[in-house]
């Protein structure tokens, strides 16, 4: 009697493990958008916060959807950094990563905000987040009269992906992937190893697919200490990408590795442009 009470009890705990477990499973794919895209619409600080000048742009996607950007010169340059953010906050939150590419580096900048993010319209799907880098790079060449030479894509985190989207589909100077996984997929299964990831989730943003495509110069900066992507994405990107490629180890926390390794960070992309850029 008391065997099969065991075994009732055993049974019982084995029954809700599998509840929870399929509850949580089905939450998440549900709510799998939510994990992915963190947009804030609160634009907190502008580039005049810094005192730098800017422009605030307004353009469309080739399907119709209103983005916002902003655009900041520097001086007579004709060297743009477009700038694709991560999947989290939008253009202010970039503020740091401006001032360094437009006082440190002499670069004009355009960052953009993804449907749903800050200004822009919609809401973010991994084909609309592709959209909108092309329309942000139509926005450089047609409006801005800027050579696709002169243009350097930067994006990080998942930005990162869209960045090397882009990247196989124009001819731009250099691309800089910073902070990036080799897929959505990858990363996904190893932050929820006890879930069928690859099975369920809806986005891919394929990196290492993408980046062997691509043909400009690339340049890829990732901390050792990263404690949400791991350094090895990187390494796996720089074995799949062409030559001319590079890779730059910085430390640091995914969220502040380009503030806690500034100086190898700049001095690192400076390097790359002046070995690699067109001249402007």
């Amino acid at each position: 009697m008391l065997y099969i009470r065991i075994l009732i009890g055993f049974g019982l705990i084995i029954s809700v493990v599998v509840v929870v477990y399929l509850f949580s499973a089905l939450y998440r794919f549900i709510m799998q958008s939510h994990y992915i895209y963190y947009p804030f619409k609160q634009i907190s600080a502008t580039p005049f916060d810094m005192r730098l000048y800017f422009e605030e742009i307004m353009f469309r996607s080739a399907d119709g959807v209103n983005l916002s950007g902003w655009f900041i010169p520097r001086g007579s340059r004709k060297r743009v950094l477009l700038f694709l953010h991560e999947n989290g906050g939008n253009v202010s939150t970039g503020l740091t990563l401006i001032d360094y590419f437009s006082r440190k580096l002499g670069l004009s900048v355009f960052i953009i905000d993804y449907r749903g993010y800050g200004k822009s319209e919609g809401k973010p799907t991994e084909m609309g987040t592709y959209l909108d880098a092309r329309a942000a790079w139509e926005y450089l060449l047609n409006s801005r009269k800027i050579d696709p030479g002169n243009i350097i894509i930067y994006g990080r985190s998942l930005g990162g992906s869209i960045a090397a989207w882009l990247a196989k589909e124009v001819k731009s100077g250099l691309l800089i992937l910073d902070s990036t996984f080799t897929s959505l997929k990858d990363i996904a299964t190893e932050l929820y190893p006890y879930l069928p990831v690859r099975r369920f989730l809806k986005y891919d943003y394929p990196t290492i697919d993408y980046i062997k495509a691509i043909t400009c110069p690339v340049l890829i900066i990732h901390s050792g200490d990263d404690d949400y992507i791991p350094f090895s994405h990187a390494e796996e990107l720089f074995k799949s990408a062409n030559e001319p490629r590079q890779l730059l180890k910085i430390s640091g926390g995914h969220n502040n590795s380009y503030v806690k390794s500034e100086r190898i960070f700049i001095d690192g992309i400076r390097d790359f442009i002046y070995k690699y850029c067109n001249k402007g």
